[in-house]
């Protein structure tokens, strides 16, 4: 027998015990306040007489030993009474109880999918079995987006492996090799590697990201957006973008590294995913106890019902659009898993002359759960 078996039993004994001693003091209660009392009444008794029919005289009830004898006996009998009857009413509190521990267990052995659908009377125990329905809900759906996820990872890291392999392969294999050809597979091979290596640096910020914040600095996002403009703008020019700053004081409290790599991955989006001749604006304000930072890009079309699909790991508007290889799917759901840490708003729009706009509100000043 568990211990677990032995807690459940446990209480149920302890419930039965409690209401065998209200009923038990129910009883004592009836004798001591109700039965005593009418002990010293007396009671009218009829008399047969000689010189008369019938002649009514009074003479005493039942006497006080008679009565304490009788409520002792009747006491002890209603100690298994009401041992029984206290097991029994434990017993039916505790079924719905019993029922949502067995179903947990199921559940919680992988059966996610599973709920336990109390139904009614609707009373405290229904309300926990549509609280533990809810989290198993929100379980199952982590769970398989971990799962999607892993899935994703693997087959973004196996895909530059696999092509390393087989040219290093092609490479060994042809007899007419020279200095030349290894070298132009060694090139290649370097691209491959800086490939995977960017990609595991954005899989090491998203999962530094969801980890969530371990300190709050004050900081203006007017800053860490002037360095990061300031690092893009070779790459903008290079694409014939225009990088376009409307920068006011916009002081916050967040984790630094984090809340620069949220405006480098908005930036690098918006440069990555626009066209030659277009643009990206960036804005900071401050607003009441609001701190925003918008970002706003010329691109393609976004379908409405498309974009918070954008903001899960390894989604994208259209596979390697425009040809390029250089965006992985990640970088706006780095930017949700920062903002969600910093207990933040994001929104966002699909501009209709194409592009997106992004705003981050984040508090003003200092720790949103601090004064």
């Amino acid at each position: 027998m568990t211990p677990r078996t032995l807690a459940g039993r446990s209480l149920q004994t302890r419930l039965a015990l409690a209401y065998a001693a209200g009923i038990y003091a129910a009883g004592v209660f009836v004798v001591v306040f109700v039965a005593v009392p009418l002990a010293g009444i007396h009671a009218a008794t009829p008399k047969d007489h000689p010189s008369s029919s019938a002649i009514t005289e009074t003479g005493p009830g039942i006497g006080l030993p008679q009565l304490l004898t009788g409520s002792a006996v009747a006491l002890v009998l209603l100690i298994p009474i009401a041992l029984a009857l206290g097991w029994y009413v434990a017993g039916r509190f505790l079924h719905p109880l019993r029922a949502i521990t067995a179903t947990a267990k199921i559940i919680s052995a992988g059966n996610l999918h599973q709920r336990l659908d109390l139904g009614e009377p609707t009373d405290e125990l229904t309300e926990l079995g549509h609280t533990l329905d809810d989290l198993f809900a929100r379980l199952q759906a982590s769970f398989d987006a971990q799962r999607h996820f892993v899935a994703n990872a693997s087959h973004e890291l196996r895909t530059p492996l696999a092509g390393l392999r087989t040219l290093l392969e092609v490479a060994l294999a042809g007899p007419d090799a020279d200095t030349d050809t290894l070298r132009s597979a060694c090139q290649d091979a370097l691209a491959l590697g800086e490939h995977q290596e960017r990609l595991v640096r954005a899989l090491l910020a998203l999962a530094t990201s969801e980890r969530g914040v371990t300190r709050w600095d004050t900081l203006d996002l007017a800053h860490v957006v002037e360095g990061v403009i300031a690092s893009r703008r070779d790459q903008a020019m290079k694409r014939r973008i225009d990088l376009i700053e409307h920068l006011t004081p916009a002081v916050t409290a967040g984790d630094p590294k984090l809340i620069e790599s949220l405006v480098a991955n908005l930036i690098d989006n918006a440069i990555r995913h626009n066209h030659e001749d277009g643009h990206v604006k960036v804005t900071t304000q401050t607003s009441g106890t609001q701190t925003a930072l918008t970002v706003t890009n010329s691109g393609p079309v976004i379908p409405d019902n498309q974009i918070q699909r954008l903001f899960q790991a390894f989604q994208k508007l259209a596979p390697d659009r425009h040809g390029r290889h250089d965006g992985y799917g990640i970088g706006l759901a780095i930017v949700n898993a920062v903002t969600q840490a910093h207990h933040a708003t994001l929104t966002a729009g699909a501009r209709p002359q194409g592009g997106l706009s992004i705003t981050v509100q984040f508090a003003h000043g200092s720790h949103p759960n601090l004064p």
